[in-house]
């Protein structure tokens, strides 16, 4: 058998299982009716797309649908410095947008249109290798599609934002795509396309970010009903192990504790290692971020952690 006769076979059926797992037909049933381009006007420079463009930034940029009555999730970069805003619907009509919220720790941002768009159905998060579509307006050529696979969950630590949490995909994204949809085999929406790891060139290299739907909805949500984001300090200090200690274990240390706080009061103590934080592990103090960051104050989530190296599970109630 030579060598092409042997890659036929596996080739054929790989592409099979992708293109069966991509939401081709979720397009179709208007998924692409809940992502609109955004067309920043930046002072000193033409609107969107048109000459004049800061070097190395997004010529336009994408917005999501994230609740009825024309509310819209998109990246904050696009739109942070922007004196007006217009937005361009999927059958090419301009339609004014008010920048109703926004957040710095996450890069996330809500639009306001008079428009009713369809929301996109709400994925779970997706599993590792999953097959994703990106939803985005690249380079302001207006919307397109891009599909690869999951390559990394609850990524953090990266460097773009204080608070990350990311799914990691190789679907094509370039700028413009920032405030795209990522969407699941099944066309649901799972993430907010927020970055892409670049060197020299401000293009894709396959190793590209969105902001998870959990972290999106939480952030959204508060923008829209309270037109900022309640977050809760838990009163305890966290830092890296040292090399030496991640031989015999994993997670974070507690530096400190704020006397009184909610930290303390629910028996966490200076040493403990902490390992997971409402289910999720941590590894790295950037996680823990993340996980606490998903919750509002007043809820209460469970605290794994290593006191002597005895596991213990306590429960942190973050204060209002």
């Amino acid at each position: 058998m030579n060598r092409g006769q042997l890659g036929a076979g596996p080739f054929v059926v790989l592409l099979v299982l992708l293109l069966a797992g991509t939401p081709a037909q979720a397009f179709e049933a208007g998924v692409l009716d809940s992502v609109v381009s955004v067309l920043p006007l930046w002072p000193g420079h033409g609107q969107g797309g048109q000459p004049g463009a800061p070097p190395g930034k997004e010529p336009e940029g994408t917005a999501v649908a994230i609740r009825a009555g024309g509310y819209l999730v998109t990246a904050l970069h696009i739109v942070a410095k922007a004196e007006a805003i217009t937005v361009r619907l999927a059958d090419g009509r301009l339609r004014p947008a008010e920048l109703l919220g926004r957040d710095q720790a996450t890069d996330l941002a809500v639009l306001k249109i008079a428009d009713d768009l369809p929301v996109p159905r709400f994925g779970p998060e997706p599993a590792l290798g999953a097959p994703v579509c990106a939803v985005g307006n690249q380079f302001g050529l207006d919307l397109s599609v891009t599909c690869g696979v999951v390559s990394g969950l609850r990524r953090s630590g990266i460097g773009f934002n204080p608070v990350e949490d990311f799914i990691q995909t190789d679907a094509a994204v370039n700028p413009g795509a920032s405030g795209g949809a990522l969407v699941d085999g099944q066309g649901r929406l799972v993430g907010l396309l927020s970055a892409i790891f670049t060197k020299e060139a401000d293009a894709n290299i396959g190793v590209n970010f969105a902001v998870s739907l959990a972290m999106v909805r939480r952030v959204a949500d508060d923008l829209i009903d309270l037109g900022r984001v309640a977050r809760a300090a838990p009163g305890m200090a966290l830092e890296e192990l040292s090399e030496t200690a991640r031989r015999t274990k994993a997670g974070v240390r507690v530096a400190g504790l704020l006397p009184g706080g909610a930290a303390e009061r629910a028996g966490i103590a200076v040493g403990d290692v902490i390992t997971a934080l409402a289910g999720r592990p941590v590894r790295k103090v950037s996680a823990a971020l993340a996980a606490l960051n998903l919750h509002r104050p007043g809820e209460t989530l469970e605290v794994a952690l290593l006191r002597d190296g005895t596991p213990r599970t306590l429960a942190l109630t973050l204060p209002r």
